[in-house]
């Protein structure tokens, strides 16, 4: 099982978009709001200043606020967006993430330096060591420019304070090989054991770091997501999770095509631009995107309506 020093983040984390006023300014109220929704409607843990939540255009002072905002707003988990392409910034950030009170930290992997797979694994340890917290790596290779191999993972997983991984790669075939190389596949619990959380050997665990393909890396050893899509979809996200691990699979299916055109229309661009178009769509106050992202197009904003019309989510 999971080691109990370590809080459970849950299989649905949302990566939270960082809402902004009309000047672009951070709207801390909006942000404690936001968080306090997400949380109520059903997300086990939430990712402040991540991608999602436009980490590369905020200040680290904006970022500090932040953790503290939403931290002071819910007393679910939270998960500090701490890494860059510099291991000694990844440390001092996570070091003061970790006297804020945050629960964890997601580190991505090292970008535009690029660095080997040692040069990797160095990166982590050394975060690692640096702090009490559990770690989730985040490897991203579309926007890293690097892709941590499942056997360097397989190093990285015996360190006790990295729990688990968000795996973006796209590949179906690599979360299988960190699965079968961790040895920490997660065991159904029957169905009708009512239960969204599978049991994990020895704790090492994967998400999903894409929407779409939830349901494919569950069925080859991941246990959950961190989404995007759970900013409005949470309830059928947690079910679908659910009637998988309860041998349901004809619903999750149902449920993955149910929520299939909303993934197309909320990662037809670059992320985040159509999830906080979205959530305006939903009528929840979010602000626009910093330079150099821009607002959602004609095309993009009706691809939103049309998918978001038979899931009732328009205001």
């Amino acid at each position: 099982m999971m080691n109990s020093k370590f809080p459970n983040f849950g299989p649905l984390i949302t990566a939270m978009v960082t809402p902004f006023k009309e000047n672009l300014e951070v709207d801390y109220s909006a942000s404690a709001r936001l968080a306090i929704k997400l949380i109520e409607e059903g997300n086990d843990s939430l990712v402040i200043a991540g991608t999602t939540g436009e980490s590369p255009t905020l200040t680290h002072d904006e970022k500090i606020k932040l953790f503290q905002t939403v931290r002071d707003a819910v007393k679910a988990p939270l998960i500090a967006g701490t890494g860059s392409y510099s291991t000694q910034e990844s440390i001092r950030f996570t070091q003061e993430a970790e006297s804020i009170g945050m629960d964890g930290v997601l580190i991505v992997c090292p970008y535009y330096s690029k660095p080997p797979q040692e040069g990797l694994i160095r990166h982590f340890k050394m975060i690692a060591e640096s702090t009490k917290l559990p770690i989730m790596i985040y490897n991203v290779p579309g926007r890293t420019g690097v892709n941590m191999l499942p056997e360097t993972t397989e190093r990285l997983s015996k360190i006790p304070n990295i729990i688990g991984i968000k795996e973006a790669s796209g590949s179906v075939e690599q979360v299988a090989e960190i699965a079968r190389r961790t040895n920490r596949i997660p065991l159904p619990l029957g169905k009708g054991s009512g239960s969204a959380s599978p049991t994990i050997e020895r704790g090492f665990t994967i998400w999903s770091g894409d929407d779409a393909l939830t349901l494919p890396f569950l069925s080859v050893g991941a246990t959950g997501v961190v989404s995007v899509a759970g900013h409005l979809v949470a309830k059928q996200i947690k079910k679908m999770i659910a009637s998988f691990f309860q041998g349901n699979i004809a619903e999750a299916q149902a449920i993955h095509h149910e929520l299939q055109n909303f993934y197309k229309a909320l990662f037809m661009t670059t992320n985040p631009i159509q999830i906080k178009a979205a959530i305006r769509l939903a009528g929840f106050p979010v602000g626009g995107l910093r330079p150099p992202l821009v607002d959602s197009g004609e095309k993009e904003i009706l691809a939103l309506r049309e998918s978001m019309t038979p899931l009732g989510l328009l205001a």
